[in-house]
């Protein structure tokens, strides 16, 4: 090659502290350019003359740059060396699990206990995932403690279905997130297999066992009715409508009236079964679907259906914390409950109007609520967390209550009715006394505007031989949200049923 020119920017070669200066570096890169240069001329400053660089220079900044050029060839094989290192390391972890797959374990009984290994499905194992394990149970030792005081010594294991793990895990999907509640509906399915969840439904299970329990020792017969119906028992406004062939037809809002009709063949009867109700609201214990425990007696009175009704809860709940099982998850679900006792505390509705006002319980416009009115869902609450024990509130209006149910004898305006109130929940029971006589029916028909003729089955119970009856509807879920200090009914039930979901 022939003369090379280079300009360097005037300073120092070297800063003193081992770092290569500005000009130092173009130094370097010039010794880079030029290698092999015949010959080099420089100039420290651009309006200088280009002069042969001295010997001594050249070789110094030569000697830096072949170190350099070391340095980075080091770097560079070191980059290599740690790739190849990784690429080695990733081969023998797939090799590993390769030959893992091969070793399949199985359980001989003439051998030793087994030894653990690092089998493909132990390396691979992921949370959620399904196994068998085979070995000994055993007493606890002195000191220790586990569900039942027993303790599994595992053998030998086998997978049975292996769960994706990581991101998609069950637990990664599921959260108790308050502001989040309509993706935990979503993955109810999911939802249940969390442990508050599992044991909410076992003591449904055991409660919905107590009440069949109850109603047998009284020798009161279970009937299964339709679910189909083609007439109202609670007002057309919350009926859940569907073609039935052509007709239309609706989803029960309660069985009672086919209860009665089975009064005559049967004696006393009962059922544990669905009912629908189409109300537009999503409060705490309202559902569109849920279960209804229903039951109608012949040949009682008022004083008669009250006392059953505070037999029944009573009792149901001795029940629950008979069982082991139901008295150690009540032990976990709601360790502050207290049993029930009798006699509940009986109020009139007239009374708990005078109550309402004497405790300034108001409307939203600040008006009080006066003696023939319905009162709605919060101030009734308030009145029975503030008394605090269960309310056998009776002898409501009759223009506020259904057309089936009997006058009182002392009051005309009112029926003989009555609604079992819990703290913290509310309304669970509805009852009453059911009209007996047939002109008295028709009456009520035509109080409430409904057309008879669909109702002729009903009719006749009054035509072809009538007596005395009374019955009532609890709903299951009210009475398990009590119990177990739920927040909510949607919360004690499988799949819980409500608007736009």
């Amino acid at each position: 090659m022939g003369t090379q020119y280079v300009c360097l920017i005037s300073g120092n070669d070297e800063k003193g502290d081992g770092s290569e200066s500005k000009p130092f570096k173009t130094a370097l890169k010039a010794i880079e350019v030029l290698q092999g240069s015949s010959e080099i001329k420089i100039r420290k400053e651009l309006d200088s003359p280009f002069d042969d660089i001295a010997k001594a220079q050249l070789k110094k900044v030569k000697k830096l740059y072949e170190e350099k050029l070391k340095k980075l060839q080091k770097l560079s094989q070191n980059s290599e060396k740690n790739l190849q290192e990784e690429k080695k390391k990733e081969e023998e972890d797939l090799k590993r699990l390769e030959n893992a797959k091969s070793i399949v374990l199985v359980q001989d009984s003439s051998l030793p206990k087994a030894k653990n290994c690092h089998t493909y499905d132990a390396i691979t194992l992921t949370l959620e995932s399904t196994v068998k394990v085979y070995g000994v149970i055993n007493e606890l030792p002195e000191g220790k403690s586990a569900p039942d005081g027993h303790e599994l010594l595992v053998d030998y294991w086998e997978i049975i279905g292996k769960a994706p793990g990581g991101d998609e895990a069950i637990t990664n999907k599921v959260t108790d997130d308050a502001v989040n509640k309509e993706q935990l509906y979503d993955q109810r399915h999911l939802v249940l297999r969390g442990e508050t969840v599992s044991n909410v439904l076992k003591v449904r299970s055991i409660t919905v066992k107590a009440f069949r329990d109850f109603f047998s020792e009284r020798h009161i017969t279970e009937v299964t009715p339709p679910l189909m119906v083609q007439t109202s028992v609670e007002g057309g406004s919350t009926l859940f409508a569907f073609d039935y062939y052509g007709d239309t037809a609706y989803l029960t809002q309660s069985s009672q009236l086919y209860l009665e009709t089975c009064l005559p063949a049967l004696g006393d009867v009962f059922c544990i079964t669905e009912s629908f109700r189409a109300e537009k609201s999503s409060t705490r214990r309202h559902l569109s679907e849920f279960t209804h425990c229903e039951a109608e007696f012949s040949f009682i009175d008022f004083n008669d259906l009250l006392n059953f009704m505070e037999d029944m809860v009573v009792s149901v709940v001795e029940k629950v914390f008979a069982d082991p099982e139901g008295k150690k998850l009540m032990s976990v679900l709601h360790p502050e409950f207290v049993l029930p006792k009798k006699p509940f505390k009986r109020m009139d509705y007239g009374d708990a109007i005078k109550w309402l006002k004497e405790n300034n319980v108001t409307k939203d416009d600040g008006s009080f609520y006066e003696f023939g009115e319905d009162i709605p869902e919060a101030p009734e609450r308030k009145m029975t967390d503030t008394i605090g024990v269960p309310i056998l509130l009776c002898r409501f209006p009759a223009e506020i209550k259904s057309f089936y149910m009997k006058k009182d004898k002392k009051d005309q305006r009112l029926t003989e009715s009555v609604d079992l109130l819990m703290p913290n929940v509310g309304e669970i029971v509805g009852g009453s006394m059911r009209i007996s006589d047939l002109s008295e029916l028709m009456a009520g028909y035509k109080r409430e505007g409904i057309e008879p003729s669909p109702y002729y089955w009903f009719t006749d119970q009054r035509k072809y031989g009538t007596a005395v009856s009374g019955g009532f509807g609890l709903g299951v879920e009210r009475f398990l949200a009590w119990l177990m200090n739920r927040y909510t009914v949607k919360d004690v039930c499988l799949y819980p049923r409500f608007i736009k979901r």
